[in-house]
């Protein structure tokens, strides 16, 4: 392989990504917390679309426990989008041709 031939083909994977990155800020993913009673939807962009909560656990006199369901929530859609995320940049990542020394993945 010569080094203009891996040139091209990193600029192609380069905008490969650019356009992966694009439909990942696009896709959700959703988690839960407490058995289900606290759900959140959550962009590959991490950003919040929506967060359901249950009824049966909104107590005034507990509300420590409601936040900490939410976060639970959040962090494990934080994770399940980082994961999603992690898996369709290494379909693009694996074009690239194995280089001595270099590391492309992410």
């Amino acid at each position: 392989m010569n080094i203009q031939s891996i040139m091209q083909q990193a600029q192609k994977v380069q905008q490969e990504m650019e356009r992966v990155k694009g439909e990942i800020a696009q896709k959700t993913v959703s988690a839960e917390s407490g058995g289900g009673m606290v759900k959140v939807t959550m962009t590959g962009a991490n950003r919040v679309v929506s967060i359901n909560i249950s009824k049966e656990i909104v107590d005034p006199e507990d509300m420590e426990m409601m936040e900490d369901l939410i976060v639970a929530a959040v962090n494990n859609a934080s994770q399940a989008a980082s994961e999603m995320a992690d898996s369709e940049m290494k379909k693009v990542t694996g074009m690239l041709p194995k280089i001595p020394g270099m590391d492309f993945g992410m």
